[in-house]
């Protein structure tokens, strides 16, 4: 196996190349730690020697174990337990925490089972319908050339006398036990029965089987590489898939930054809490209005839907803004030109009949529906729902000291200034009221600037 690079793990210290699962660095999340580490470095810590049982985690499993005391605590007891799934990256960035890696089991497991094959390991194969073992067994053997089957069982009859399972799971010699029964079931019986299996790595593998065998079909790469095999799967099985990743994930959502809450949450982290809630359902939500959005776009004038721009965000830090496309694409390069039009005093450049304004971006921009594509950045952690709105780099540049406090907050999309009038306020009370925000802000208050940001885009007061 190839030596790792030190900076998989927390410890400075040297470590050998097969570290341990308990010097990789964990992210916690509803009192279940989860290894936060590249797959490289959570393979290598699985099949390095020692036993281990091992689980995954997504929004799907937090919800079941949080109604099912005894599945809560086979997890918290499982010696390594992987995050899988946007569910599970969304909840842990309530805590301000952002993943190394998601570390699905679909994508994992093939891979950790070719190094196992190249390091002469076995596996056995226990669960799914009659023949769903075998099926993906040969699956596997193609995916791991060399990879040794030590042996298949299904998870119907061949699962209904226990002590004849475990026999025959130690029988084989297997070096991998994968335990495909669905949750709670796999995770339950491997925490019940673990310590009489022989196998150093038992894992539980939730519907792997089935995807390797071909009883359901996997979305394409494309999908999965910008994490929306959710969508693939909510188009395959409409009804089942709309409750688990549509409904079940804002579920999980709300219930862990109540979990977040309750264990010493502070106003950063509800407010974390309730961004990632409102901007994961808006995107959910107003899908059919950006796909809209987007369409008129393109057929208004050239260019690309989407505008991005460096703005200034908290503590100075520059980030990539995103925006519908309003503008003529030459306009960054005809904005000096202009700066003597502006229509608002101060530092910020606003003009009422600014010509480099496409006809469809004036709509956008007369019903704000140009900053809706800032969901991502608020989903990314560069913005909020609610705050200052994000200055340009010379913008900043040019601040007199007093406003530099608006960079004390994450910028939002909304804010106490753009409810009050938007563009039609000069720069000097746009700055109060900013600090005037900084130094207020609460759950409670952003609640409120939320609510009125409805009739503020439905007056079109100072939108242009």
């Amino acid at each position: 196996m190839k030596p790792l690079s030190l900076t998989h793990f927390a410890d400075a210290a040297p470590i050998a190349a097969t570290p341990s699962a308990d010097i990789l660095r964990k992210a916690s999340l509803m009192g279940v730690d989860l290894i936060d580490a590249t797959q490289t470095a959570a393979i290598a810590a699985l099949l390095a020697p020692g036993r281990r049982r091992v689980a995954f985690l997504n929004a799907h499993c937090a919800n079941v174990m949080a109604r099912d005391p005894a599945y809560a605590q086979a997890l918290r007891s499982a010696d390594m337990v992987l995050p899988d799934g946007i569910g599970v990256e969304l909840g842990l960035r309530m805590t301000g925490r952002r993943l190394t890696a998601n570390l699905n089991g679909t994508d994992l497991v093939p891979q950790m089972l070719r190094e196992a094959a190249r390091d002469g390991l076995s596996v056995f194969l226990f669960g799914g319908t009659p023949g769903t073992a075998e099926r993906a067994a040969n699956r596997l053997w193609h995916l791991a050339p060399g990879l040794r089957i030590a042996g298949t069982r299904d998870g119907f009859d061949g699962a209904a006398d226990t002590d004849a399972a475990i026999a025959a799971i130690n029988a084989s010699g297997a070096d991998i036990v994968l335990v495909a029964m669905g949750v709670p079931m796999q995770d339950l019986w491997l925490a019940q029965h673990g310590d009489r299996l022989e196998p150093r790595v038992q894992m539980g593998v939730g519907a792997l089987f089935d995807f390797l065998a071909g009883n359901v079909t996997r979305a394409p790469a494309m999908l999965r590489r910008a994490k929306c095999e959710w969508i693939w799967r909510l188009a395959m099985e409409p009804r089942r898939m709309a409750n688990r990743y549509l409904v079940g994930n804002f579920v999980f959502m709300a219930r862990a930054a109540a979990y977040a809450a309750r264990n010493g949450g502070s106003d950063a982290l509800a407010k974390r809490a309730m961004d990632v809630v409102l901007s994961a359902t808006a995107l959910v939500l107003l899908m059919p209005l950006l796909l809209v959005t987007m369409a008129a776009i393109r057929l208004d004038s050239r260019g690309p839907v989407f505008f991005r721009q460096t703005r200034i965000g908290k503590d100075g830090v520059a980030f990539r803004v995103f925006k519908f496309r309003s503008m003529y694409p030459d306009a960054e390069a005809r904005r000096a030109a202009l700066l003597a039009q502006s229509d608002r005093a101060g530092i910020c450049f606003k003009a009422r009949n600014d010509p480099r304004v496409t006809p469809v971006g004036r709509l956008l921009r007369r019903t704000s529906l140009d900053e809706l594509p800032q969901i991502l950045n608020v989903l990314a952690g560069h913005m909020s729902v609610v705050g200052p709105r994000p200055p340009l780099p010379q913008e900043v540049a040019a601040y007199p000291a007093r406003a530099m406090g608006r960079l004390t907050v994450k910028p939002g999309i909304t804010g106490l200034w753009q409810v009050s009038g938007r563009a039609d306020i000069g720069f000097d009370k746009m700055v109060d009221m900013d600090l005037a925000y900084a130094a207020s802000r609460s759950v409670l208050l952003d609640v409120v600037l939320i609510a009125l940001t409805f009739r503020a885009v439905a007056s079109g007061r100072g939108a242009y």
